[in-house]
This record gives C-alpha cells, sequence and structure tokens, in this order.
C-alpha cells in the first residue's frame, strides 16, 4: 500500500524521516505497536473500556488517552492493563537495520 502524497509531492515517510531522528521512528512504532496490541487484547476479550477500569484499577479516561495516542502512559500503568486483560510484555531484540 502506498503512502498518501502530501500538498508538497511528499510521502508520510518522507515527510516523517525529515522531521524525526531514526530513533524517534522507532521509539514511536514500538508505542503504536504496544497501543495497537491492547487494544486487540480488549477488543478479544470483548470488554469495554469501562470494564477495563473495573479489572485494572485504571480510569476509563486514562485508557481512553492510552489507546488514543493521546498520551505516553507510565510503565505500571502499562503493566495494570495487560495483566487485567491477562497479557504481559515480552523483551525481545529489535531487529537490524542496514
Amino acid at each position: 500500500m502506498s503512502s498518501p502524497i502530501s500538498p508538497r509531492g511528499q510521502t508520510w515517510e518522507e515527510v516523517r524521516a525529515e522531521l524525526y531522528t531514526p530513533e524517534e521512528i522507532k521509539e514511536s512504532d514500538i508505542r503504536v505497536a504496544v497501543m495497537s496490541e491492547l487494544i486487540k487484547a480488549r477488543n478479544e476479550r470483548g470488554i469495554s473500556q469501562r470494564e477495563l477500569e473495573k479489572l485494572s484499577g485504571v480510569k476509563q479516561p486514562v485508557i481512553s488517552r492510552m489507546e488514543a495516542g493521546a498520551t505516553s502512559p507510565h510503565f505500571d500503568t502499562v503493566v495494570k492493563v495487560l495483566m487485567a486483560l491477562g497479557k504481559t510484555i515480552e523483551i525481545v531484540p529489535l531487529p537490524k537495520s542496514n
């Protein structure tokens, strides 16, 4: 799938590469991946954000902001939510870049 072209004739990847360092892009990609997995796990369990609040002790507005990428949650908060979903985090090496 190709990226949309901006009015300046650039793809998002080209603009992103101009604005951010490779390290910042990798960090952003990891955050997006973690939040995507969190949303997927909640949906697989068929529970609402309100139900997840009751299970995890993390307030629903915080869960909403996490899922929307509008906040950078504390690690403890992510762990509470993941545990309530029956999930954990695994530390794995990053793929080598060329």
